[in-house]
């Protein structure tokens, strides 16, 4: 069964129900936690949004790859947009629920290139726009601040308010 949230001028993005703690993380896993449709998502997000071109630089397997970017389209995470009608060939680009996932991928190159390989192999560039006190190209080193108040967000400034019903952070109440 899946629910959707859907805002104003949004398309809708279905909402699976996944066992255990419901959990905001373990729904988005269920729609691009597999490996292939992370890859896929970084392709399109570098410019690379035709089958061809994607398959290649995921190095995933043809048949795998279109299940996923399927699901993923199902999901409305992207989009295909024709680009010859003659033979019919479509690219794809990224929808708004797509766009979105750019934090997630950031913070999984600054990870990975902290723990998961020796020499980074990609460096995203950062260049402020007009009247920003940074407009030279440097290499982006990213923080997470709250929007709220503006401070950086560490591990210790967070605490966790279960919103679940039935549920603790321990896990589930009792009588649940």
């Amino acid at each position: 069964m899946t629910t959707s949230n859907v805002k104003q001028g949004e398309h809708a993005v279905p909402h699976p129900h996944v066992p255990g703690r419901p959990c905001s993380a373990a729904a988005a896993l269920q729609l691009v936690g597999e490996r292939w449709a992370l890859l896929a998502i970084r392709e399109i997000f570098y410019g690379n949004r035709r089958f061809g071109r994607i398959v290649r630089n995921t190095g995933a397997p043809r048949d795998r790859l279109a299940a996923r970017l399927r699901a993923m389209e199902e999901a409305g995470l992207v989009e295909r947009r024709a680009y010859s009608e003659r033979p019919p060939r479509f690219e794809y680009h990224l929808t708004e629920a797509g766009r979105d996932l750019a934090p997630v991928m950031r913070a999984l190159l600054t990870w990975g290139d902290r723990w998961a390989v020796d020499t980074p192999p990609v460096a995203l560039r950062h260049r402020g726009g007009p009247g920003s006190a940074h407009e030279a190209e440097h290499d982006l080193d990213p923080v997470s601040t709250c929007r709220t108040c503006g401070e950086e967000i560490g591990s210790g400034s967070l605490t966790i308010d279960v919103r679940a019903p039935g549920w603790d952070q321990a896990g589930p109440t009792e009588g649940s």
